[in-house]
């Protein structure tokens, strides 16, 4: 038997109409049970958590049928209070699906702390934005007797004298001690 004649036979038409009912079928009882077992178009709200609380924000997703995953802590944000919800994905307002988990961010309890760096017998020029870069501030100015004008003698923190190295919260005020540019009698 050639080909083209079997392929225009009954018994091929045949086979070839029931492969393709069958696929059909098999395509509908598969969408049907994704549909089900997906809860298609059933979707919860994420609720806005930014400034709340760890303990609030875990009672709002399980109200939600939500689960919580907290993410590090970001850098420190003084706008909300510590330990509360900074930034959450997916966003508030947004349409998940039940158990999905909702990620959080949290603010710590304070600015990091960051070594303050050797400026000693550098000019108050180079020492102030070197200060900035690393969060500092600069705070009072005193001058000694020196003859390095503007010249970083020292730094003090609340009064107390500093060594290059002690870690400081971000943006603590440093004050610094500068030559006044007259020699010591």
């Amino acid at each position: 038997m050639s080909i083209v004649k079997f392929l225009t036979s009954k018994v091929f038409l045949k086979q070839l109409l029931l492969a393709i009912v069958a696929v059909v079928v098999l395509c509908f009882l598969v969408l049907w049970w994704l549909k089900i077992s997906t809860n298609h178009n059933e979707f919860e709200t994420v609720p806005d958590l930014k400034g709340k609380t760890i303990e609030v924000a875990q009672m709002e997703l399980k109200d939600n049928d939500l689960v919580m995953e907290i993410q590090d802590s970001a850098n420190y944000n003084p706008k909300y209070p510590k330990f509360s919800v900074i930034d959450q994905n997916p966003l508030a307002g947004a349409k998940v699906k039940e158990n999905r988990k909702i990620y959080l961010t949290l603010n710590p309890s304070g600015y990091r702390k960051v070594a303050v760096p050797d400026l000693r017998q550098q000019t108050f020029r180079n020492a102030k934005p070197v200060l900035k870069a690393l969060g500092f501030e600069v705070g009072k100015i005193t001058y000694q007797d020196n003859i390095g004008k503007d010249m970083v003698l020292g730094l003090r923190y609340k009064e107390k004298n500093i060594t290059p190295g002690t870690k400081l919260e971000k943006t603590s005020k440093i004050d610094l001690v500068l030559g006044n540019g007259k020699r010591p009698n």
